[in-house]
């Protein structure tokens, strides 16, 4: 009844017009048995009697009927109408609720939640919450109805009225027992609804998997398993609603034959006519809609308080990120601090171990700064802390001076952007997929296409700049899709741009060009980027102002590519290591010989402290 009432609530108006088309219904229902019984006392028995009758009564008696008939029907018109545009609504106005909850969520939320879930969320369970709205009016105004013919009958006969209502009691506790029955199944069923629709969502998204492993015939057995699980759920509910429904339906019309009888018995006595016997039997068989009615809405009612619950799980979630009012103003290229930083992913081993200890750098406007380290050091996770995709335990971080967390709503992306390493395309040709509904004229789209050396690719697809692209950029190679994702961050000429290895499906080549292009570009006025980028060969790295390099979560060292290769073993022997693997994957797609590294070098990995399995690993 709460969750009814919040949607009458926020919808008084429409909800007051469909109870209103409903009662129109409930009366003109109730009048059709007066119609009736006045056309059985005043045309039909007189014909009999007489043998004939008038145009003028049978006119009358049609224009009563017709008259009555068209009112019932505007009110169940209006009945429907309104009631759908209530449900409607409500689901759309909670599903927008969801969706603006998951954007308000921190990254970290989401970590804990699988993106079927989150759908189901949006879509199954928001439309379970509302389902009893559309029969709710009807509801109400059959038990408008009711009254009516309850008060009609006890004016007409009273005898017949306390025959025909001890029927109430029966169906009042057939009612109570059917709900009991049912809520324990139709809970199971949407919960499983939910998971039906997240292992339907993680075979759909892990389709490359599947495919490539060959393992069609276990995800589809175990999509069956789910499927088959809410398939009996849903027969369990068939078999409470098949055992209960009849009975309900039946119980009205037992009383009838209850009326009827005692009627006869009355009739013959000369306690009552036959109008009245005709109406007060017709107005019994109406006894049978408001408990339809009834039961339709408290049918819907264990689905409705399942699918509430589990949506007010998002919508009451907690660990938003918080805004200030600053606002990082300014066209030229931001400081970046990192003064102390700390993070742990929540339930990252016994009390959530950190991934980031301490670290702590500093990236002068306008200058490039490489981020350098093995698998597993925290690199990843350092830059959506750069951006703000979340927040650290302890320390913090500063653009041109301002901690993160006083920034305005939307104000660090407008002014940083992140390419992450996993390129995600939409569904879109190639200009909206770089501009994502920002207004740019078309050659600032191809000035940040040139800067990503993506220009060439783009200008050879088949319809340019509005070639679509396929779900996910399937029509594109990874080194094109990450060229892509690389022009969508430079068209909005961020002043920080962090980049989590995000050419690493390009040749070193093309890599070092987009690099030099980019600070060409600040060079020659076109808008200052401090750049920030996670990079693993020598050519790009030799790029950067200065190299943080970071093991087990903490900054190890600073300095210059060259200073951290004289100085840092652990450096040295890792950068050597991706180098020499590229080396030979080169050498072995041209049939050469792969040169063999310098002795001390080669030895390096397998001293203590050093990357040997890596290495070896990349051998």
């Amino acid at each position: 009844m709460r969750v009814l009432w919040i949607a009458v609530r926020a919808e008084p108006r429409v909800f007051t017009v469909s109870v209103l088309a409903s009662a129109l219904y409930a009366v003109m229902t109730v009048g059709t048995a007066q119609v009736l019984g006045w056309t059985t006392e005043e045309v039909v028995l007189p014909a009999f009697r007489s043998g004939d009758t008038t145009a003028g009564a049978l006119t009358a008696a049609a224009v009563a009927i017709m008259g009555v008939a068209l009112l019932k029907a505007l009110g169940v018109a209006g009945r429907r109408f309104y009631a759908g545009l209530m449900q409607y609504r409500m689901q759309a106005s909670y599903r927008r609720s969801v969706t603006r909850q998951y954007l308000r969520l921190p990254l970290a939320w989401h970590h804990r939640h699988p993106t079927g879930q989150l759908l189901s969320n949006a879509n199954a369970d928001v439309e379970a919450v509302w389902a009893p709205i559309a029969p709710l009016p009807m509801a109400v105004g059959v038990v408008f109805m009711l009254f009516i013919a309850a008060v009609s009958i006890l004016v007409t006969d009273v005898t017949l009225a306390v025959v025909g209502f001890l029927v109430f009691p029966a169906i009042a506790l057939l009612n109570v027992l059917y709900q009991r029955r049912l809520a324990p199944v139709a809970t199971r069923a949407q919960q499983l609804r939910a998971e039906v629709s997240e292992v339907a969502h993680e075979s759909f998204e892990g389709g490359l998997v599947v495919k490539t492993l060959g393992r069609e015939a276990s995800e589809t057995e175990r999509f069956a398993d789910a499927a088959n699980a809410l398939r009996d759920a849903n027969v369990a509910v068939g078999r409470v609603r098949g055992l209960f429904d009849p009975v309900l339906e039946a119980l009205p019309n037992l009383g009838v034959l209850a009326v009827l009888l005692v009627g006869s018995i009355r009739l013959e006595s000369g306690g009552i006519s036959e109008g009245d016997l005709v109406n007060v039997a017709y107005l019994f068989t109406l006894l049978a809609w408001p408990i339809r009615a009834l039961g339709w809405v408290l049918a819907e009612v264990p689905r409705s308080v399942v699918g509430w619950r589990r949506v007010q799980n998002v919508l009451q979630a907690g660990g938003s990120l918080p805004y200030g009012d600053a606002v990082l103003d300014g066209d030229k290229a931001a400081s970046l601090e990192a003064r102390a930083i700390r993070f742990a992913y929540e339930g990252a081993g016994e009390g959530g171990a950190p991934v980031l200890h301490d670290v702590a750098f500093a990236a002068a406007p306008g200058r490039t700064l490489a981020i350098v380290g093995p698998t597993g050091s925290g690199k990843s996770t350092l830059t959506s802390l750069l951006v703000r995709l979340v927040d650290p335990a302890d320390g913090s971080v500063l653009l041109d001076g301002v901690d993160l967390r006083d920034v305005r709503r939307g104000g660090v992306a407008e002014t940083a952007a992140l390419v992450p390493q996993q390129t995600f395309l939409f569904d879109d040709d190639v200009r909206g997929n770089v501009t994502l509904g920002l207004d740019v004229p078309d050659e600032r789209v191809w000035e940040a296409l040139r800067l990503a050396q993506a220009d060439g690719f783009v200008a050879a697809l088949p319809d340019g700049l509005d070639t679509r692209v396929g779900e996910r950029g399937a029509t594109l190679s990874g080194g094109q899709r990450q060229r892509i994702a690389l022009a969508r961050a430079l068209v909005r000429r961020p002043r920080l741009l962090v980049l989590d290895d995000a050419t690493s499906s390009v040749d070193p080549q093309v890599e070092a060009r987009i690099l030099q292009g980019i600070r060409e570009a600040q060079d020659a006025g076109q808008g200052g980027t401090t750049v920030v980028v996670v990079a693993y060969r020598k050519a790009t790295i030799g790029l950067a102002d200065e190299v943080v390099y970071m093991e087990h979560g903490r900054v190890v060292d600073r300095g210059t590519h060259a200073e951290l290769l004289e100085r840092s073993e652990g450096y040295r022997n890792l950068v050597n290591a991706y180098e020499r693997a590229e080396a030979e994957q080169e050498a072995l797609a041209t049939g050469a010989e792969p040169e063999e590294g310098p002795e001390e070098e080669a030895e390096a990995g397998d001293e203590p402290g050093g990357f040997g399995l890596e290495e070896e690993a990349l051998r």
